[in-house]
């Protein structure tokens, strides 16, 4: 049995889970679609499907090379490609935190949670700072 005074469940979190629902749904059926108008053929692949074994064991340093793909935001200018339109799904879903800590923001701010609220911000700035590729380390 829960206790009513432990198992409140507050504004904000109820905003997130519910844009969290939302986005995530969206991004499944972006995944379903572009997997869909890839294997269907409806747009040519930037890798022929029938040459994909002849990638399966390459570092992805080789495969970038050979398939003459770039690395970080380069996949985008090969969005009209069959096997790259499925990363608007991946992005979109990779996307929605940021704007579920949007939402919450102007909630955290009315109820004069000042510190959540900065955090809120600061995390929305990471993550597209990260996103962007700007934070990037290593590789």
């Amino acid at each position: 049995m829960t206790d009513n005074k432990t198992s409140h469940v507050t504004e904000e979190q109820i905003k997130y889970a519910g844009l969290l629902n939302i986005g995530m749904m969206i991004g499944i059926v972006l995944l379903l679609v572009t997997f869909a108008v890839y294997m269907l053929g409806i747009a040519k692949p930037h890798v022929p499907v029938e040459k994909l074994p002849d990638y399966w064991s390459m570092s992805v340093h080789e495969y970038t090379e050979k398939a003459g793909v770039e690395t970080g935001w380069g996949w985008a200018k090969n969005i009209a490609n069959g096997d790259f339109m499925n990363f608007i799904g991946i992005v979109f879903l990779s996307g929605v935190t940021i704007i579920c800590y949007l939402r919450i923001v102007p909630i955290l701010f009315r109820k004069g949670d000042k510190v959540y609220s900065i955090l809120a911000l600061l995390e929305v700035v990471i993550l597209i700072l990260a996103a962007s590729g700007i934070l990037k380390s290593g590789h």
